[in-house]
């Protein structure tokens, strides 16, 4: 915007001034005619004079020595031949054509070097003589150059303080609507406290002040969002509670001790809900970057929950990790709740007996990613794209359109992606593409990576 003022003032600046400067100079240059031509007119006039009275050579002589262009040898004086067929007089240097002296007429005559004003005058015998003053070229362009350099240096100055005062007005501007443009970017980065000081024209002022006014909705609405997932978790206490009573009174045996598992596992995850809804210190995309964890060992932790409802169901799981430890950037509670998600999508949507596969797949350090795939044999998705968008959903009972969007958000967390295909079991393929910089720690929030994967795979 700053560049565009500049460049706006310059072009209106230099207009302005080529516009009166071109004019301006071709006057000075005129008047620098009209004030030659006008001396060498009174010039001529001088000797008027002495022929009115005299026709004599050696007076006419005298009368033009004594002016300023006939001392100078630029003054001459054309006497024609008489009716007593006297002989005709010339006084100074002729430079006019002899045809041109012939006209009874004042006019001026192009000659080399300049021009000759030719100027008639009677004399006392009735004759016609012709008074010619010579003006040479400089004179009639005495000052001119000058008065171009003065006039160029002004309309310079012009222009140079024009886009002086115009880079002045452009900070004014720039400033604000730069402050602006980075309060969007922390904002963007989970920055909610910051605001725009309302400075600048009135247009950017009235943006500062809705930018104020959205920053302090924005806060509002996540703070009620926050109130209100703590309210819907804290509602689950009472059922946990007779969920755990009733797990209590179970006895003893396998499928007690999973189910009394599993309902404090719940009971755990509501207490985190709960907590991370209180917190009221907003985290930007990139907060817990540091924290990562072994992919391999929550893979095999809850492939270990997991393998006893597959052996209820009949279900025959395969799991495949690294013999070494794969960080990821990904925080372990995070991760296991992927995990999690895309497993009980297989235990929903497939029917009994379905088998089922966990791969985690590490190139070492000449990969950037970390790839963990749950296959499994069922009939497949016919809709991979509707199901990972938040909340669609597939209409089966108990689904919310939920697990995979979660899925999708810890990849992207990182800077990776999703994606839903044939595994090469029959069924569907959930591949999680989690990535990693160039020397295998966590990559953070890499949007700009997440982007240019989807436009290659388009």
């Amino acid at each position: 915007m700053r560049w565009a003022l500049v460049k706006v003032c310059l072009a209106v600046t230099a207009m302005v001034v080529i516009a009166f400067a071109v004019p301006l100079g071709l006057v000075v240059k005129e008047m620098a005619r009209d004030r030659a031509f006008s001396n060498a007119e009174r010039q001529a006039a001088a000797i008027g004079p002495a022929l009115a009275i005299t026709a004599d050579r050696a007076q006419l002589q005298r009368a033009v020595a004594s002016t300023q262009a006939g001392a100078d040898g630029r003054i001459a004086v054309h006497v024609p031949a008489g009716d007593d067929r006297g002989e005709p007089i010339e006084v100074g240097e002729r430079r006019a054509p002899a045809d041109a002296l012939g006209e009874a007429r004042a006019s001026i005559v192009a000659v080399p070097g300049g021009f000759a004003l030719l100027q008639p005058t009677a004399v006392n015998t009735g004759r016609i003589a012709v008074v010619e003053v010579f003006v040479p070229d400089e004179e009639v362009s005495r000052g001119v150059t000058t008065a171009w350099l003065v006039l160029a240096g002004v309309g310079l100055g012009l222009v140079v303080g024009s886009v002086a005062i115009a880079d002045r007005l452009g900070t004014r501007m720039v400033r604000p609507a730069a402050r602006l443009a980075q309060a969007a970017h922390e904002l963007g980065e989970g920055k909610l406290g910051v605001r725009v000081p309302e400075q600048g024209p009135t247009e950017l002022r009235s943006a500062a002040v809705a930018f104020n006014m959205m920053a302090d909705q924005v806060v509002q609405l996540l703070a009620n969002e926050r109130e209100l997932a703590a309210d819907l978790s804290h509602r689950l206490r009472t059922p946990l509670t007779v969920l755990r009573l009733n797990a209590a009174s179970l006895g003893e045996g396998d499928a007690a001790d999973q189910t009394r598992h599993a309902v404090a596992q719940l009971e755990r995850e509501v207490d985190q809900v709960i907590q991370a809804a209180r917190e009221l210190k907003p985290q930007s995309p990139g907060a817990g970057v540091s924290v990562g964890c072994d992919a391999s060992e929550v893979v095999r932790a809850r492939m270990e929950f997991w393998s006893a409802l597959a052996e209820d169901e009949g279900r025959r799981a395969r799991v495949a990790t690294p013999d070494r430890p794969v960080r990821v950037p990904v925080a372990r509670a995070e991760l296991a709740a992927a995990l999690d998600a895309m497993l009980g999508n297989v235990f929903r949507h497939t029917p009994e007996g379905t088998a089922f596969a966990v791969d985690v797949h590490d190139a070492g350090s000449s990969s950037n990613s970390v790839i963990v795939l749950v296959s499994d044999a069922g009939p497949g998705i016919e809709d991979p794209e509707a199901a990972l968008r938040r909340g669609h959903g597939d209409g089966g009972p108990g689904s919310t359109g939920l697990g995979l969007d979660i899925v999708r958000r810890v990849a992207e967390s990182t800077g990776g992606d999703v994606r839903i295909g044939r595994s090469v079991l029959g069924g569907t393929e959930v591949r999680l593409w989690l990535a990693l910089d160039t020397e295998g720690r966590p990559a953070g929030n890499r949007r700009g990576h997440r982007v240019r994967r989807r436009a290659r795979r388009a």
